[in-house]
């Protein structure tokens, strides 16, 4: 099971830090990604992270702006998410995936297990 928080209203510029607690089994083998999904538009890959954390992936509309991380002991997963703009209000949601690829993607066909998302808003 995979359930995010941290989402909430923050003006243009400003920064939010989510999290994705994983209370399964085998969090040590799964990539995570983060996705998101605006009103009206397809859900879109964010960022991923290796099970080993020796891999990232970010969209290039976030790359710069959002870093992912993971501590493995605590079963956790963290989007820092910095100069926020309007474009990333979006509903977020963490996924994970046993693929045996060694490194994470952001195709969402390759994620099975999905949180129930944490919605962000960036306004003025």
């Amino acid at each position: 099971q995979l359930v995010e928080s941290g989402g909430g209203l923050v003006q243009p510029g400003g920064s939010l830090r989510l999290s994705c607690e994983h209370s399964g089994f085998n969090f040590d083998y799964q990539h995570i990604a983060w996705f998101r999904q605006a009103a009206g538009k397809e859900r879109e890959g964010v960022s991923c992270i290796s099970r080993r954390s020796d891999f990232t992936n970010s969209a290039d509309s976030v790359k710069g702006r959002f870093t992912v991380s993971r501590d493995n002991a605590k079963k956790m997963v963290y989007l820092q998410m910095n100069s926020l703009n309007p474009e990333d209000t979006a509903v977020y949601y963490c996924a994970a995936t046993t693929t045996l690829e060694s490194d994470c993607s952001l195709t969402e066909t390759n994620y099975a297990y999905w949180g129930q998302g944490t919605r962000v808003t960036v306004s003025s």
